[in-house]
């Protein structure tokens, strides 16, 4: 072990070799189209710097990040012949540091159509970007009037060569979901109107409602860390991150005694309680007091009292004293709870687990 593990209050492990596995499961799901990635929110919290490098190595060439500095911090990291999509696209004045750091933009609105317009008739050059269209989700992309002013204005593709036709599902978990069809045919609709540009409109579960909504190029991003792609059914990818947190002191309580804030839990007998340094600010949710479960050596040690910034409270009644230790390791996520069982439990989803994990964890990579 790193020294400097010895120093956090948890380790929080990925395994890269998982991840690269997840996206060869995914692109070969993807059929012929191109298998892209999301790395934004720094590869759902497990590090893009690391998680960019060991896609790039199964091929995969199409990035995208939400913000320009999540662009510019990754870029560095890639080959030349990767591309760097910025799904937010430019804020107003920073067309020539897209261009200066070699990012591309996902042109959301007929504002950064435009102001990409105009950077290209003053450099003279065209300037290829994705353009996304909305499909019905109300969030990011032209709205229909918008599209039509686009599509209205032969100029704007003449400076703006599209690289992408790009729209985002809103339900594909659900596989039955009508919005699902709704969606594909208003992009299908769309894309009609411009036969020669390729398309993208699958998500992680997206790329699982088949061929239809699969066109030119996917973009998984949750299915590469692990999450399970399609609700209710098994889940076909690798877990990507264990978390392990780190035993403070262990003591007895008797009937009548409390633990944490609030004093949300009372003993109703003698019981042996952990405290494990992992707490909200970790982003071991406020949400899993008195209902999480971490793991020792498979066996099920349930949390009780409140969540506390910097700690949790577990339950080890039963389990052995040498395991007990200050300094021991306790399974928070891995093989008996995985992420997605974690979110269930703290009334959320796995997204939001991962992407909350903070910067306090020593982090250990693993694989290639």
């Amino acid at each position: 072990m790193h020294p400097q593990a010895a120093h956090a209050g948890a380790i929080l492990t990925v395994d890269l070799d998982a991840l690269r596995s997840n996206y060869r499961l995914l692109r070969k799901q993807a059929g012929s189209a191109a298998c892209g990635a999301a790395v934004k929110a720094d590869a759902y919290g497990l590090g893009a710097e690391r998680v960019g490098p060991a896609l790039a190595a199964e091929g995969c060439r199409h990035f995208f990040v939400a913000h320009l500095d999540e662009g510019i911090a990754l870029r560095p990291h890639l080959p030349a012949t990767a591309q760097v999509f910025v799904l937010h696209g430019p804020p107003p004045g920073t067309g020539q540091e897209f261009i200066s750091r070699g990012l591309t933009p996902v042109l959301n609105s007929l504002q950064q159509i435009q102001d990409w317009h105009a950077l290209a008739q003053a450099l003279q050059r065209p300037l290829p970007a994705i353009v996304q269209v909305d499909s019905g989700m109300s969030r990011m992309g032209l709205p229909a009037a918008e599209a039509e002013a686009w599509l209205a204005d032969p100029l704007y593709q003449q400076t703006i060569p599209p690289l992408f036709l790009m729209s985002h599902l809103a339900c594909a978990e659900h596989q039955d979901h009508p919005m699902n069809a709704s969606q594909l045919a208003r992009f299908k609709a769309l894309r009609q109107r411009l036969p020669q540009v390729p398309a993208s409109l699958a998500n992680s579960s997206g790329i699982f409602l088949g061929a239809d909504y699969q066109f030119d190029l996917v973009r998984p991003g949750a299915a590469l860390y692990g999450i399970a792609p399609v609700a209710g059914a098994a889940n076909p990818l690798q877990p990507v991150a264990a978390l392990h947190g780190r035993i403070l002191q262990t003591r007895t309580i008797e009937r009548g005694d409390h633990v944490g804030y609030g004093i949300s839990y009372s003993a109703t007998e003698q019981r042996q309680i952990a405290t494990v340094g992992v707490g909200y600010a970790d982003g071991w949710l406020r949400g899993m007091s008195n209902r999480g479960v971490v793991f020792i050596d498979g066996k099920a040690a349930p949390m009780v009292g409140t969540v506390s910034m910097d700690s949790i409270t577990i339950d080890v009644t039963g389990i052995a004293a040498e395991r007990l230790q200050a300094g021991a390791l306790v399974e928070l996520i891995g093989p008996s709870r995985p992420v997605d069982d974690v979110a269930r439990l703290a009334g959320t989803i796995g997204y939001e687990i991962l992407t909350g994990l903070g910067m306090r964890y020593y982090r250990e990579y693993v694989g290639q």
